[in-house]
């Protein structure tokens, strides 16, 4: 793969001209976005994958659901239905994706939706007779035809934007002057002991403008893993196999190593369809943990229910207080 992305960096200014073209005909108002009388937040980022969009998801849900009826917009990545959808008790995790199905279980007061195309996604959302007060927009940094109120742009500690380059060859939706659309930069994926030296530096990198805010975040574990009927302390757990399929399980990797455990590790795609054949491999296996996003596409095999078991997560944001003081003031 790297060998690949090496040989097609000729076309690398290609795709930095067509998306900055796509930008600068937004920014001029000649390609038209839409806005809308509701306050919508768009969280995304400028890389493929891996930055915790997720767990800002459902940091912005528990900051706001005692105050406003939320809704979740994504568009279902790998999902088998199609158009507009709204999750019921009935929906499946192949209806409407992993990551909305994962907000779904999780959160019972707000709405769950899904549609490729965010402009229908959110007025079919507000024409609903219970229409949500705020709309969360997921992964939709780069899709510019519907103008969000506020935009939250992520880049991981381990693969900075301003590090990178464009697609096929670096990994960059667009050219990294589209982060000047954010209203908010949050580094992900820090180490808790990151030196107020190495902040200084990244901040510089980010070269933000006048308007803009950056917040340093990491991801904190959860003391024991959860299956459908059990729980087990994380200093309890026997040798065990880790299964992954999200973009970057490294920082999992390294959390579980440090805490001493020993395991297995089988690394799938991101998003990667479990088959029957990987089913048959996990049902001879001992004790098996996944992340949260993996164990909504495999929490409904029963074979697997007495032995498999994942590691809730949550986002922790450094200077909190002002993050949400931020968030609050453009809702209200």
């Amino acid at each position: 793969m790297k060998f690949l992305r090496i040989i097609l960096f000729p076309f690398v200014p290609i795709y930095f001209l067509v998306t900055w073209i796509r930008n600068l005909l937004y920014d001029k108002g000649i390609k038209s976005s839409k806005s809308y009388d509701i306050p919508i937040i768009c969280v995304g980022n400028l890389s493929t994958g891996g930055t915790g969009k997720t767990p800002m998801i459902e940091y912005l849900i528990r900051l706001l659901n005692s105050e406003k009826h939320i809704a979740t917009l994504s568009r279902g990545y790998k999902r088998t239905s199609q158009g507009f959808v709204l999750a019921d008790s009935g929906t499946t995790v192949n209806a409407i994706g992993d990551e909305p199905y994962q907000f779904f279980n999780k959160f019972e007061s707000i709405k769950v939706a899904v549609d490729a195309n965010r402009r229908n996604g959110i007025e079919r959302l507000m024409a609903l007779p219970d229409s949500p007060e705020v709309i969360l927009l997921d992964d939709a940094f780069q899709h510019r035809k519907v103008e969000a109120g506020f935009n939250i742009l992520l880049t991981a500690y381990n693969n900075l934007y301003y590090n990178d380059i464009v697609l096929p060859t670096g990994n960059l939706r667009e050219p990294k002057s589209g982060s000047k659309r954010a209203d908010i930069i949050v580094i992900t994926k820090c180490p808790k002991d990151i030196t107020e030296v190495k902040k200084r530096e990244i901040i510089n990198g980010l070269k933000l403008q006048p308007q803009q805010s950056a917040f340093f975040s990491y991801i904190e574990y959860a003391e024991l893993v959860i299956s459908n009927k059990n729980e087990i302390k994380i200093n309890e757990l026997p040798h065990f196999t880790l299964v992954t399929g999200i973009a970057n399980a490294k920082p999992l990797v390294d959390f579980l190593k440090r805490e001493g455990l020993e395991f297995d590790h089988l690394e799938f795609d991101d998003h990667y369809s479990f088959k029957t054949e990987d089913i048959k491999t996990f049902e001879n296996l001992g004790v098996v943990v996944t992340t949260e996003k993996d164990y909504m596409r495999l929490a409904h095999e029963e074979r697997l229910k007495k032995k498999l078991y994942y590691l809730p997560i949550r986002l922790k944001i450094e200077a909190s207080d002002s993050f949400d003081k931020m968030v609050k003031a453009f809702i209200n």
